[in-house]
């Protein structure tokens, strides 16, 4: 018996925000730290990242960039490898964000349950610094 593909997570949202103010918080190392983790972000191809939170790090590698459309980085810890994907499309009101994290192996459970439980959290963030950026 071969192992089921690897698993993913995927969170969706449409935003009232124009897609360059939600790819400038994708993007922008001060927001990010606001939302998500503190980071050395920088959005090019290539360049090689850390998040970091009270728990620890998360190594990462751009691995795809397309202004306002879509970013790609690699994201783990020395057990887990995965791509974490954000694609981003122009909505009448906004943006429409999407948000997928591929490559979760059958043996990473916890994993699995925390990025589940996690990148909710996270959007829930990014709403919140999107609404204080519009506000300023």
């Amino acid at each position: 018996m071969t192992d089921p593909e690897p698993k993913s997570v995927v969170v969706e949202r449409d935003l009232a925000h124009p897609p360059e103010r939600v790819w400038r918080a994708l993007t922008q190392p001060h927001l990010l730290a606001e939302w998500l983790m503190r980071t050395d972000f920088e959005p090019r191809t290539g360049h090689s990242f850390s998040f970091t939170a009270e728990w620890g790090a998360v190594e990462c590698k751009v691995m795809e960039i397309e202004p306002e459309r879509r970013l790609a980085y690699s994201w783990g810890d020395g057990v887990l490898d995965t791509v974490v994907t954000w694609t981003l499309t122009p909505t009448k009101t906004g943006a429409h964000l999407r948000m997928e994290q591929t490559g979760f192996r059958r043996d990473q459970p916890r994993y699995l349950m925390g990025a589940t439980a996690g990148w909710p959290r996270f959007f829930d963030n990014l709403e919140q610094v999107l609404a204080r950026e519009t506000a300023q």
